[in-house]
C-alpha cells in the first residue's frame, strides 16, 4: 500500500506532467479560436459547434465507459492484458460503426437548423478514431503512462486543428472547420495507438470473444452513463441553443464555451493518474487515503480554475475581443461558464471515486441534475424572451443553468462520498477566498481604465491578477503537499511513470 506521502507524490508528479500538457494545449487552442473567429465567423462556427457536439457525444458513448472502466478490467483479470485491451478496441469499433451509421442515416440531428450539403453527412465516420484514441489512452493510463495523453491531447490534436483550419481556409470556408476537426482526430488516433502498441504489443492468438465483449460492455454500462451525463452537462447547453437560436448566436456562445472549457481540461488532465491511484487504494480498502487524494487534487484543480476564472471574466470583453469583435456579446456567458468550472471541480473529482464506490447512485445524481439543468435552461431562455430581452442575453441562460446545476451537483456528490469514506473530501480553504478577493480588487482596477487602454487589461492586468492570486495562495493556503506540485517539471522520460506493482501481462 502506498504511504500518504507516496500517493501524493505520485499525484503531484503526474499532475506536473499534465499541467505542462495543459499549458501546451492552451497555447495551441488559442490560435484555433482566433482563426475560427476571425476567418470563418460566428455563423460557420455555430454550425460547426452543433455538429461536433453530436459527434463527440456519439464517440463518448461508443467508448462504453472504457475510459475509466478499462483500468478496473485490467486489474481484475488473469487474461493477457494485451488481449483485454484489444477486446475493448473491438467493442469500441462495433459501437462506433453503429453510431456512425445512425448519424449518417439521420444527419438532421447534427444540423438541426441548416441545410445538409457537401461533406456534412460523412462527418460521423470519424467517430471510430475518437473512440479508439480514448481507449488507447485509457490502456496506457493503467500503466501510468501520462506522456501519451499529453502528446495526443495537448500537442498533436490542438495544433493539428489550428494549422488545418488555417490551411483549409484557402480552399473551402464552408467545410474548413469540419475538415480540420477530422484531421485533428486522425492525428490524435495515430499519436495514441502508436505508444499503445509499443507498450502492450500486438495480440497473438487473440480473436474477439462475443461473450467477453458483451460482459465488458454490461459491466461498464454505469461508467458509460456517468461519462455521457458528465459530458452532457457541459455540452447540452450548446445543443439547446442550436434548437432555440440561429447559428450566429450558437457561434458566439461556442467561443465563450471554448475559452471557459480550458480550465476544465485541468480536471481531465488529472484523470489518467487519479483513477489508477484511487483503484489501488480501493483494492486495500484504504478509504482514508482516497479521501486525502480527492481533497488534495480537488484543491489543486479548484485553485487553478479560480485563477483562470478571474483572468477570463474580469477583463472578459477584452478576452472575447481577441477572438473577434463580434464575439464580445458572449462576455456574460463566459463569466458564468468560468464560474461554473470552479464550482464543478469538487464534484468532478469526487466522481472519480464514486464511479468505483457508488456507481449507480452517482449515475442517478447525474441524471437528476442534468434534468434540472435542461429544464432551467429552457425556463431562463423563455422567461427572458417573454420579457423582450436581447437574444445574446437569452443565450446566457444555459450558462447560468449550468453554473447552478454544477454547484449543486458538487455539494451532493461530495456529501455522498464523504459518507461512504467516513472522511471529509471538501477542498475548501479560507485563504482561497482571500486570494480570490485580492485578485478581484486588482482586476476591477484595471477594467476601470479608459476604453482606448483596453490592451492594458490584457498585457498588464492579466499578469497582475494572476500574480496577486498566486502570492496569497502560496503565502497562506499552500502546505508542503501543495508545493510538491510545483517541483521540477518532468522531462519526456519521467512523464511515463512506472506502474505500482510493476507487473505487466
Amino acid at each position: 500500500m502506498a504511504s500518504s506521502s507516496q500517493d501524493i507524490d505520485t499525484l503531484a508528479k503526474g499532475g506536473r506532467t499534465n499541467i505542462a500538457g495543459f499549458i501546451l494545449r492552451l497555447a495551441a487552442r488559442i490560435p484555433f479560436l482566433f482563426i475560427a473567429g476571425r476567418i470563418y465567423g460566428p455563423d460557420l462556427v455555430g454550425r460547426f459547434a452543433i455538429a461536433v457536439v453530436v459527434v463527440e457525444l456519439a464517440a463518448l458513448v461508443a467508448t462504453l465507459g472504457l475510459k475509466r472502466g478499462l483500468a478496473q478490467a485490467l486489474s481484475s483479470t488473469d487474461r493477457p492484458h494485451v488481449n483485454v485491451v484489444w477486446d475493448a478496441m473491438a467493442l469500441a469499433l462495433i459501437a462506433s460503426v453503429a453510431a456512425s451509421s445512425f448519424l449518417w442515416l439521420f444527419p438532421e440531428i447534427m444540423y438541426p437548423n441548416t441545410a445538409i450539403t457537401g461533406l456534412d453527412r460523412w462527418l460521423p465516420a470519424i467517430i471510430v478514431a475518437s473512440a479508439w484514441s480514448d481507449v488507447s489512452l485509457a490502456a496506457l493510463a493503467y500503466r501510468l503512462n501520462v506522456k501519451a495523453a499529453v502528446t495526443a491531447r495537448a500537442v498533436v490534436e490542438p495544433w493539428t486543428i489550428s494549422i488545418a483550419a488555417w490551411i483549409f481556409s484557402f480552399f473551402t470556408i464552408r467545410d474548413g472547420l469540419v475538415l480540420s476537426y477530422v484531421a485533428s482526430m486522425i492525428a490524435a488516433l495515430i499519436a495514441s495507438i502508436v505508444p499503445l502498441i509499443r507498450s502492450y504489443g500486438l495480440p497473438r492468438g487473440w480473436s474477439p470473444e462475443l461473450t467477453q465483449l458483451f460482459a465488458l460492455a454490461r459491466a461498464n454500462a454505469p461508467l458509460a452513463g456517468a461519462d455521457a451525463l458528465e459530458w452532457g452537462s457541459r455540452n447540452v447547453d450548446r445543443f439547446i441553443l442550436g434548437v432555440m437560436f440561429e447559428p450566429k448566436i450558437v457561434g458566439i456562445y461556442y467561443m465563450a464555451q471554448q475559452v471557459a472549457s480550458l480550465p476544465q481540461k485541468l480536471k481531465t488532465s488529472f484523470d489518467p493518474i487519479l483513477g489508477p491511484v484511487i483503484t489501488q487504494s480501493l483494492a486495500v480498502r484504504d478509504y482514508v487515503a482516497i479521501a486525502r487524494q480527492v481533497r488534495q487534487v480537488a484543491f489543486w484543480i479548484m485553485a487553478a480554475q479560480g485563477g483562470l476564472a478571474l483572468m477570463g471574466s474580469i477583463p472578459g470583453e477584452a478576452v472575447m475581443g481577441v477572438v473577434g469583435p463580434q464575439f464580445v456579446a458572449g462576455t456574460a456567458a463566459l463569466a458564468f461558464l468560468l464560474t461554473a468550472e470552479v464550482l464543478a471541480s469538487t464534484g468532478a473529482v469526487c466522481e472519480s471515486a464514486l464511479v468505483y464506490t457508488a456507481r449507480h447512485r452517482n449515475l442517478m445524481i447525474s441524471v437528476v441534475m442534468l434534468g434540472v439543468q435542461v429544464g432551467l435552461s429552457f425556463a431562463l431562455i423563455l422567461g427572458m424572451r417573454a420579457l423582450g430581452w436581447p437574444a445574446t442575453w437569452q443565450a446566457a441562460g444555459p450558462a447560468v443553468a449550468l453554473m447552478l446545476s454544477l454547484g449543486i451537483t458538487s455539494i451532493v456528490k461530495a456529501t455522498l462520498l464523504s459518507r461512504i469514506l467516513k472522511a471529509s473530501v471538501s477542498p475548501l480553504r479560507w485563504p482561497l477566498l482571500w486570494a480570490l478577493g485580492a485578485a478581484m480588487v486588482v482586476g476591477v482596477g484595471f477594467t476601470a481604465l479608459p476604453a482606448h487602454l483596453e490592451w492594458v487589461e490584457l498585457v498588464v492586468g492579466e499578469p497582475a491578477i494572476l500574480a496577486t492570486y498566486l502570492f496569497v495562495l502560496w503565502r497562506f493556503a499552500f502546505g508542503p503537499a501543495d508545493r510538491a506540485l510545483f517541483g521540477k517539471m518532468p522531462d519526456a522520460e519521467e512523464a511515463t511513470l512506472p506502474h505500482a506493482g510493476g507487473v505487466t501481462r
